[in-house]
């Protein structure tokens, strides 16, 4: 299923505000294809029956309270006929114990199923979205994304707990008493009915227009979302521009929109159930008016009318439960909307189907003619070939924006190249299993990500069963060792979220000892000195010189001190590989490599 019609991430929700009524009810429900939800319920499907048992003893206890007050009033009471009461008493006790455990199963089986239901639902939500491609994570905010896996799962289960139970018992009460109202006396169930017609038509308004505002709620509520995710994410950035005055009006105008939208619900639901107590109550005084009537005129018995009283609490009541449930209901599939939306994006990046696990490789790399665009029509990258043989070191060099990091993207297939060949081995990168292909490559990004932990278990992220005395023997190579050793817990030491507690070398370091802990026949170091102090740096390099021997590597270089380490260089300029060979080749040359470096040696920084 693909949902249509919504505008950027969030979607605008057109769709559910062009339904009306009842129609948008069973419409959306269809085009939901509600049946993916009931999926989830069905390993459940004893317990989901037993609840179902337990809510119709429940129904059927609580209908059968004002019948039997009835009997007690005209076959007891004014027959004189205690034995009757009697008899009514001890069948009330019946009836209350078997309200009591109904009520008790119903709400234990109800909760344990609907909660393994989300938690089932969330699981997959998470699996799946690790499954999508980078573009996924490109184009989605992460506020966005989380609120996916919070809200709108909160949101849904509400329905799947309390839902259901007001779904099942309430539509079995409305049923139920209609049947008893006019088995008592159809005459009362018929000038009953004559207020029908003004609760159908409030029913169908408030639906309209709450569906419209709870669509527009789930919107509203991700766009807050987002924007508190990314003013946190980016604090740093906020202090140093002086920018928390404007950050805090944007959050103060997307907080009022999200009030005025939550503020429609709750003025429609005020005006609405308010109306249907006064319906309640005109129905009770119609009752009471011609039921008064027909019992003077000795057509009547006295406990029909009681019993009759109350039974329209039985049948108002559960049309205010069911339209509360439609708030929900309303709520959950906009919810659910965008849940669907996540879980029916296929990712970009698949094994093929014929796809076979690549065998422990020599690192043989091949780029055969390769063009690759992230939008159709637009090429980043134009007929690129190079070779790298197994164990060779070959750098990628050039301004940014040239391709350099767009090619490593292409070898550890984040992506397929349009027109081309990726192979390692001689096997097509796209006819390989992806886990296998990544299990013999690792990548340093130019920006280290650190999982909130201690030091020892984010050096050993690829590989949690590496001991203690081999983590600190990389770390030595790597040169962590030392300024770990001076931490406060030593590897123990707690790392905060994002390794904001450390120095930007610091965390690089990291990422160098869990990419050598690792051990992969071929190393990715896409910018990986470009960040780091010029002391890290040195660390960093004398590294190197372990980290790359006896493995294929490819290096994207903007500080050029790092291109003496590989066997080739290639300068990519526009997509286009514009110049290749050694250092010493290239200077020689006086090309445009000459004309970088030049530029590197004189001001000391990044290309």
């Amino acid at each position: 299923m693909a949902w249509r019609g919504g505008s950027g991430p969030h979607g605008s929700g057109a769709e559910l505000q062009d339904f009306r009524g009842w129609r948008a009810f069973v419409h959306l429900a269809r085009e939901l294809k509600l049946s993916r939800l009931a999926r989830f319920a069905y390993p459940y499907r004893f317990r989901a029956a037993l609840s179902v048992v337990a809510m119709v003893a429940v129904t059927f206890s609580g209908l059968a309270v004002p019948y039997l007050v009835k009997i007690a009033i005209d076959s007891g009471i004014t027959k004189h006929d205690l034995h009757v009461v009697d008899v009514v008493i001890v069948l009330f006790m019946v009836v209350g114990v078997v309200n009591l455990v109904a009520s008790y199963l119903q709400t234990y089986l109800v909760s344990w199923v609907g909660e393994r239901v989300v938690l089932d639902l969330r699981r997959t939500l998470f699996a799946h979205i690790q499954k999508l491609s980078l573009d996924f994570f490109s184009r989605q905010k992460t506020g966005w994304i989380v609120s996916r896996l919070t809200n709108d799962i909160d949101a849904l289960d509400q329905l799947v707990t309390d839902g259901v139970t007001t779904l099942v018992t309430n539509s079995l009460t409305l049923i139920g008493a209609v049947i008893v109202l006019f088995t008592l006396d159809a005459r009362l169930a018929a000038a009953t009915l004559t207020i029908l017609p003004a609760l159908i038509v409030a029913t169908l308004v408030f639906r309209t227009h709450s569906a419209r505002s709870y669509a527009l709620l789930r919107d509203k509520v991700a766009n807050v979302n987002a924007h508190l995710q990314e003013s946190i994410s980016g604090a740093r950035v906020l202090f140093a521009f002086r920018r928390e005055a404007a950050n805090y009006e944007q959050l103060r105008a997307r907080n009022a929109e999200y009030r005025d939208v939550n503020m429609q619900t709750v003025v429609q639901s005020g005006l609405y159930f308010p109306f249907v107590e006064f319906l309640s109550a005109l129905g009770v005084v119609v009752v009471l008016w011609y039921g008064g009537y027909l019992v003077t005129q000795t057509t009547l018995q006295i406990g029909v009318l009681v019993a009759f009283t109350a039974y329209l609490s039985s049948f108002f009541d559960p049309v205010q439960q069911l339209s509360q449930l439609y708030n929900t209901f309303q709520a959950s599939m906009a919810a659910v909307q965008k849940i669907f939306t996540v879980l029916d994006t296929e990712p970009d990046m698949v094994d093929a189907p014929d796809a076979v696990p690549l065998p422990d490789t020599r690192g043989e790399v091949e780029f055969e003619h390769v063009t690759f665009a992230y939008d159709e029509g637009v090429d980043v990258l134009h007929d690129i070939s190079f070779h790298i043989p197994p164990g060779g070191t070959v750098a990628l060099v050039g301004t940014t924006g040239a391709g350099k990091s767009t090619i490593v993207k292409l070898l550890a297939r984040f992506y397929d190249p349009g027109r081309g060949a990726v192979t390692i081995d001689g096997f097509d990168l796209r006819k390989v299993t992806m886990a296998s292909l990544r299990e013999q490559l690792a990548v340093v990004p130019q920006e280290a990500h650190l999982f909130s932990g201690s030091v020892l278990a984010n050096i050993r992220f690829a590989r949690p069963d590496a001991g203690l005395e081999e983590v600190k023997r990389v770390a030595r190579i790597v040169g962590v060792h030392d300024f770990v050793e001076t931490m406060a817990e030593g590897y123990d030491s707690e790392v905060q979220e994002g390794g904001s507690g450390l120095s930007t070398g610091q965390r690089q370091l990291i990422s160098f000892a869990r990419a050598l802990l690792a051990d992969p026949q071929i190393l990715i170091l896409d910018e990986a000195t470009s960040s780091v102090d010029a002391e890290s740096e040195r660390k960093i390099e004398r590294a190197m010189q372990v980290l790359l021997s006896g493995r294929t590597s490819i290096i994207v270089a903007h500080r050029l001190s790092t291109v003496r380490y590989a066997d080739e260089t290639l300068v990519v300029e526009g997509g286009r590989i514009v110049e290749r060979g050694t250092h010493e080749e290239l200077i020689a040359a006086r090309g445009r490599y000459a004309e970088l470096y030049a530029q590197w040696e004189e001001t000391g920084q990044a290309i």
